[in-house]
């Protein structure tokens, strides 16, 4: 008998909605910079004001992923249409203390919260007297913990309804399908009140539980990027009192967490300039943009990756979740793909570059067949072959 064929490691399971249309929402207090950041980030023009509460309705722009990769295939092909990845970013109004009671603009606030899968957790390391601040004096260590508390606050009232109800069919109506989603919302409910911690921060949810909590997509549960905005001064001399105090409080209270030092003063300007003066400005001065990070970042803290078709008719970017297979890959394009998938046709971006051609790579004998169990990864150049009920094989 012949031996099986090993088995594809399983991809483990994603705290989150499943899905490719999905967004990241910049958060904190008050004017700490939120939509100047913004503004920078999308070149909109959203109102960006020195008061509270400046932004009500939240903004909504979708951002290209910056990507050498996508440059040099458009460069390469001459496509008549070019189609790069984008990160769809939202603009929160400021919270603060008391809103997840209503204070402020309160519950509309992380209702629009709720429609993010993941935040840009904006705090402000810079004193400016023209600038007010909603707490009275800088402090980003305090405002990250109101943010939190916020927010797990919240939490904590969205879940009691759950329980109660499932407690109601679970319990005391004898319903054995639901009872063990009831234990494991006790455990959350534990988890986020009784220890006063985020969702993401248990150590290790198992399957069946991630199973529940994608189910109720609660607040804490979104993974969060922090953001510190400093003084172009700070920034550029890469020294700030706040900076390390942050980066203490959340690798003991969010570990594995990024942060990421940000000057929207800077960046305010540099949009300003033409390329050549950007690229003039940060020799001189020693520093550089922190965007191309900042949206790539988020990108990857969404479970996202991208694969590329390219030819001379188009260059297009196709985002998919981590770990996608390729038949799902090949949905993207068209439901036919996946339907009537054969198999992909794979070159890496690397070896595409080094040997200059397609049939150059497949000479060099590193032009792949996968079926369908292989696992796209992040660049692949891909062809699908598929055919219909109707239709020959054909090849895209």
């Amino acid at each position: 008998m012949p031996p099986k064929k090993p088995q594809a490691p399983k991809e483990p399971a994603i705290i989150g909605r499943f899905g490719t249309a999905l967004k990241i929402g910049i958060v904190g207090l008050p004017n700490v910079g939120k939509s100047t950041f913004f503004n920078v980030l999308t070149k909109s023009q959203a109102a960006a004001e020195n008061f509270p509460f400046c932004t009500i309705d939240p903004n909504e722009s979708r951002v290209p992923i910056p990507d050498e990769r996508y440059n040099y295939l458009c460069e390469f092909h001459k496509p008549l249409s070019k189609v790069p990845a984008f990160l769809s970013v939202v603009d929160i109004a400021g919270l603060v203390k008391g809103a997840h009671a209503g204070q402020g603009l309160g519950n509309a606030f992380l209702s629009h919260i709720s429609a993010c899968d993941g935040l840009f957790h904006m705090t402000r390391a810079f004193d400016d007297d023209d600038i007010i601040h909603v707490e009275g004096n800088v402090d980003p260590v305090r405002d990250i913990e109101i943010i939190h508390e916020e927010l797990r606050l919240k939490d904590e009232e969205l879940m009691g309804p759950i329980i109660d109800k499932l407690e109601k069919t679970a319990v005391r109506g004898g319903d054995k399908k639901l009872k063990p989603e009831y234990d494991i919302m006790l455990k959350v409910m534990n988890w986020v009140v009784e220890e006063k911690k985020h969702v993401r921060f248990y150590p290790e949810w198992n399957e069946k539980e991630i199973e529940v909590l994608n189910k109720y997509l609660l607040l804490t549960s979104k993974p969060m990027i922090y953001l510190v905005n400093l003084s172009e001064k700070d920034y550029i001399r890469k020294k700030n009192k706040w900076l390390l105090k942050i980066k203490e409080w959340v690798d003991a209270h969010d570990p594995g967490a990024l942060v990421i030092p940000v000057s929207g003063a800077l960046e305010f300007k540099l949009q300003d300039m033409s390329e050549d003066e950007q690229t003039k400005y940060c020799e001189e001065q020693k520093t550089q943009s922190v965007l191309t990070k900042i949206i790539k970042t988020g990108y990857a803290a969404l479970q996202l990756e991208y694969f590329f078709t390219a030819g001379p008719d188009e260059v297009r970017a196709w985002t998919v979740r981590k770990g996608s297979k390729a038949p799902q890959a090949a949905g993207k394009i068209h439901t036919d793909f996946e339907k009537g998938f054969i198999m992909a046709e794979i070159m890496k971006f690397d070896d595409f570059k080094e040997e200059g051609t397609e049939n150059a790579v497949k000479s060099a004998g590193k032009y792949r067949q996968q079926g369908r169990n292989y696992t796209v990864e992040d660049g692949d150049i891909i062809f699908f072959k598929f055919n219909t009920p109707s239709a020959p094989k054909v090849k895209k």
